[in-house]
C-alpha cells in the first residue's frame, strides 16, 4: 500500500494545476497523480487543433461567467481569485508566453500544446510529483475522523492519503461511484455539437462558412450569433456550437430531432430588404449576392424564391419579395441528429454544484476532497473557457491543498 499527502485521481488539465499549486504551496508534499489511460493530458494536447487554447482575453469576471451555461454563479467569486489574468501570469511566469487571436482566443505563441504539455512535465519532475499512468480507480473509502482520511483502490494496488482530488472529466464509472457516496449527480448530456440535416441540399454547399449568422431553436427561448460553417452533414460553426451548449438539456429530451430557424443577415432589417427592389432595380437579383452572404449560399437561397435568372429586384413580386425575406431572415431547417467532436468531447452534467465550496472546490459532504474540471456540473462554450475553469479550480483546491498541510 503507497502513501502520500495528497492524491489526485485524473491526469488532465485541472489535476495536474491542483498538483504543482499544492507542491508551489508547501514544497515537501508528496503527491502522486492517477491516470487510468496510457497518456497524461490528452485534451491539452489535442484541443486547437493541437495548439491548445488555453484561455479567452476576457478579464472582466462579470462578463466572462456569460459564457458558461452552467456554473456562470458559482464561477463569478473563482474567477475574481484566478481568472484569465492571473492564468496568463501563471504560464509567463513558467515560461509560456500566451498571444490573442481576433476573436479573443489565446494560445502559446508557439502555436503548439507541446510547449504546455512540456511545462508541465518539467514542473511535475522538479517538483517531485509522482505520475502513474495505466492505473483504474475501482473504489475509495472516506473515514471522517482518522488523519488518514482516504483508501483509494485501484487494479493495481491500494493507496492512502490525507487528501484527495477527482479531477476526472467525464467518467461515468466515477459519476456512478460518488452516487455510491451520496453525491447528487446531474446526468450528463453532450454539449457543443454540430446539428445534423441529413441529404438536405444545402449539404451540398459544404465548406462553406457565413461570417455571421443568428440560429434560432424553435419553441425554446434559446438563440446564439457567430460564424456559421455548412459541413457535408449539416450546420457547425460557433452559431450552432454555442445554441447546442444552451439547450443540451432541451435538445436532449428531444431526443436530438428539432426544428431551427437561421437568420442570414442578423445586422440587416426587414425595411432595408425591402428597399432593395428600389435601390437594386434595375440588377438581376440571381447573379448580385447581397450582405456579404457568399455567392453559392445567395444562389442557393434565390433559387428556392426565383425561377427567372435573369429577373431584376424591380420585377419580384409581392410574394417573392416575402419569400425573400423569410429565407434571408428565418430559413427553416429540420435537424435529425447531432455530431460531437470525441476528441474533445464536452459534456454539460456532473457532481451538483450546491454540494461544492466554490471557495476551494472542496465537497461539503466529505472535507478533505476537492472536484474540479468536467466531473463537476459546470461546461462552458469553445474558446478556451472550459481550460479557464479548469486551471481556476485546480488553482483553488492546489492552494488549500497545501495550505492544509503547512
Amino acid at each position: 500500500m503507497k502513501h502520500a499527502d495528497i492524491i489526485i485521481i485524473g491526469g488532465g488539465a485541472a489535476g495536474f494545476f491542483a498538483a504543482i499549486t499544492a507542491a508551489s504551496v508547501k514544497p515537501d508534499l508528496s503527491i502522486i497523480i492517477l491516470e487510468q489511460s496510457k497518456e497524461v493530458l490528452q485534451k491539452v494536447r489535442i484541443s486547437g487543433g493541437g495548439r491548445c487554447n488555453a484561455t479567452h482575453a476576457c478579464f472582466d469576471p462579470k462578463e466572462l461567467i456569460n459564457f458558461y451555461p452552467r456554473g456562470a454563479k458559482e464561477l463569478l467569486g473563482p474567477f475574481y481569485s484566478f481568472g484569465p489574468s492571473q492564468t496568463i501570469e501563471w504560464f509567463k511566469n513558467h515560461g509560456v508566453s500566451l498571444k490573442t487571436e481576433t476573436d479573443g482566443r489565446m494560445f502559446p505563441v508557439t502555436d503548439s500544446s507541446e510547449t504546455i504539455l512540456n511545462c508541465f512535465s518539467d514542473l511535475t519532475k522538479k517538483m517531485g510529483i509522482k505520475v502513474f499512468t495505466n492505473v483504474k480507480v475501482k473504489n475509495y473509502h472516506y473515514k471522517q475522523s482518522a488523519e488518514l482520511k482516504f483508501e483509494i483502490i485501484t487494479d493495481s494496488e491500494n493507496y492512502t492519503c490525507n487528501q484527495m482530488m477527482l479531477a476526472t472529466g467525464s467518467s461515468p464509472f466515477i459519476w456512478n461511484l460518488l452516487k455510491t457516496q451520496g453525491y447528487h449527480v446531474i446526468e450528463p448530456v453532450p454539449s457543443l455539437f454540430t446539428f445534423n440535416l441529413p441529404k438536405h441540399p444545402i449539404c451540398n454547399l459544404m465548406g462553406l462558412s457565413v461570417p455571421k449568422a443568428k440560429v434560432y431553436i424553435k419553441d425554446t427561448k434559446i438563440s446564439s450569433d457567430g460564424p456559421l460553417l455548412i459541413t457535408h452533414w449539416g450546420l457547425s460553426g460557433p452559431a450552432v456550437l454555442k445554441a447546442s451548449a444552451w439547450g443540451a438539456g432541451v435538445l436532449a429530451e428531444r431526443k436530438y430531432e428539432f426544428d431551427i430557424l437561421v437568420d442570414w443577415v442578423p445586422d440587416i432589417n426587414v425595411p432595408a430588404i425591402n428597399q432593395l427592389r428600389e435601390e437594386m432595380a434595375k440588377k438581376k437579383v440571381v447573379s448580385n449576392p447581397l450582405f456579404s452572404i457568399p455567392s453559392r449560399l445567395w444562389q442557393f437561397i434565390t433559387n428556392n424564391i426565383i425561377t427567372d435568372r435573369e429577373k431584376n429586384w424591380a420585377s419580384l413580386s409581392k410574394m417573392e419579395m416575402t419569400d425573400m425575406i423569410n429565407q434571408l431572415k428565418s430559413s427553416s431547417f429540420s435537424v435529425k441528429g447531432k455530431t460531437t467532436f470525441k476528441e474533445e468531447f464536452v459534456t454539460a452534467g456532473g457532481v451538483s454544484l450546491e454540494q461544492i465550496n466554490f471557495r476551494s472546490f472542496q465537497s461539503k459532504l466529505q472535507p478533505g476532497l476537492f472536484l474540479a474540471g468536467e466531473v463537476l456540473n459546470i461546461d462552458a462554450l469553445t474558446g478556451g473557457f472550459n481550460f479557464q475553469a479548469a486551471w481556476t479550480g485546480g488553482y483553488l483546491a492546489g492552494t488549500e491543498m497545501g495550505k492544509k498541510q503547512e
